[in-house]
């Protein structure tokens, strides 16, 4: 099978605070390093992209000394966390960007879509930017014409094709612009996340579209996305960025286990110290932790059994109209069970500045396997905390279901207590 894409050393540097390299010396110096064939110097201080921490260089590597080879007609998904690189490499392969250092070879046509609007022009309407973004992406207008009908379809935007696309919504946006690229004649489609911003059928139908044009019309793809289930159900194959690099490569089963496990949150005491969460941050969750009947703290929950989940938090004030939710997700990233303290017969009560928020099961939903718990506190309406992977845990199998059977069969399944009858 042909190689669709080969990168070979491709490396990205990025400086920070300033636009250009800041004075004209560093300019000459930069220039005299190329003219005697020598590595640009200001590169050789940089520093990995760890947005945790501060460094003590202006120069990060958002990508360093990627490797790596995609097949024609592979589905290839992107994963890592935020700030890993995965947006940048989708922008240098499409040419948005160039490289610092590396080579790039592409065989065939490109469509990418990397953010809401990639290539649409906000005063012409929606047909005039499908043959205009078709054009930029090199079809004739005879091709263009001859998907027009097929493109407006798919994207659900009949009633709106003649008019100007900055009066759209941002989901019309993405629906138009992803039909676009999914249905005009490229041998190569890249889709960033943008998809997160589409609704739940119109995702569906995306992730339908870029399976078809992989298995059935032998198209590549490379899909970046949080969504592990969406990435294990497109892609055969997966890439874990992590401050650059390339951290694993292989099936998307063994890359999404290895992201998984590698952003355990075992240290639950430095949870407070967590940087990537979002909310006012007048109030921190510090610690979660699991309690069995007897009021002891375990580090693996037994399905079926009597268990609470404790959320530690600290502030400075009183919350008068506190509520917390939370969303247990399997391994894969499918969201099991939500659970929301206001949609409970007693709502949450004011709460002190620092104390411990109780969620108790008589018996724990789920079966044996890995889950994630993302995490939000709201008061009166305004997000104070969230956390997204706040914490992982195991579930071992136990007898739910009081019949002498356990639930080892059924990994990563939310349990429901329920009878059984014939009517007759």
């Amino acid at each position: 099978m042909s190689v669709a894409i080969k990168i070979e050393n491709l490396s990205k540097a990025y400086q920070l605070g300033e636009i250009g390299t800041g004075t004209l010396a560093w300019d000459l110096e930069r220039w005299f390093a190329r003219v005697r064939g020598k590595e640009d110097p200001f590169l050789k201080i940089g520093e990995a992209n760890d947005r945790t921490v501060k460094g003590g260089s202006n120069i990060v590597w958002s990508l360093k000394d990627i490797d790596f080879s995609i097949n024609q007609g592979d589905a290839v998904g992107i994963i890592g966390r935020n700030g890993a690189g995965k947006s940048t490499l989708l922008k240098i392969l499409s040419r948005v960007t160039t490289p610092t250092t590396g080579k790039i070879k592409v065989k065939g046509r490109i469509a990418s879509l990397l953010e809401v609007g990639t290539g649409f022009h906000p005063e012409l309407t929606g047909r005039e930017n499908i043959y205009l973004n078709g054009a930029i992406l090199g079809m004739r207008k005879m091709e263009i014409t001859r998907k027009f009908d097929e493109i407006v379809s798919f994207a659900g935007v009949e009633r709106y094709i003649d008019t100007p696309v900055k009066r759209y919504s941002s989901g019309m946006y993405v629906r138009l612009a992803f039909a676009v690229a999914a249905h005009l004649d490229c041998e190569i489609l890249i889709v960033d996340e943008v998809l997160a911003v589409g609704d739940a059928e119109f995702q569906k139908s995306c992730l339908g579209k870029m399976e078809d044009v992989s298995k059935n019309n032998g198209r590549t793809v490379l899909f970046v996305s949080h969504n592990m289930g969406s990435i294990a159900s497109l892609c055969e194959k997966g890439i874990l960025l992590s401050k650059g690099r390339i951290e694993k490569s292989g099936s998307s089963a063994e890359v999404i286990s290895t992201y998984l496990k590698a952003h355990q949150v075992g240290n639950q005491g430095d949870l407070i110290n967590r940087l990537d969460r979002s909310g006012t941050q007048s109030h921190k969750f510090s610690d979660i932790l699991f309690f069995d009947h007897l009021g002891n703290p375990v580090q693996q929950v037994i399905s079926g059994t009597e268990t609470s989940i404790n959320f530690f938090y600290q502030g400075n004030t009183a919350l008068d109209r506190p509520q917390l939710k939370f969303t247990i997700y399997n391994r894969t990233g499918q969201p099991l069970s939500h659970f929301d303290s206001n949609l409970t017969v007693t709502p949450l009560s004011p709460l002190p500045n620092s104390g411990i928020i109780r969620c108790a099961f008589n018996k724990f939903p789920l079966s044996s396997g890995f889950y994630t718990i993302n995490v939000v506190l709201v008061n009166d309406g305004v997000v104070i905390d969230y956390l997204i992977g706040a914490i992982n845990f195991n579930v071992l199998s136990g007898n739910f279901f009081q019949s002498g059977k356990d639930v080892t069969v059924m990994e990563d399944i939310s349990l429901h207590d329920h009878n059984w009858s014939v009517i007759k």
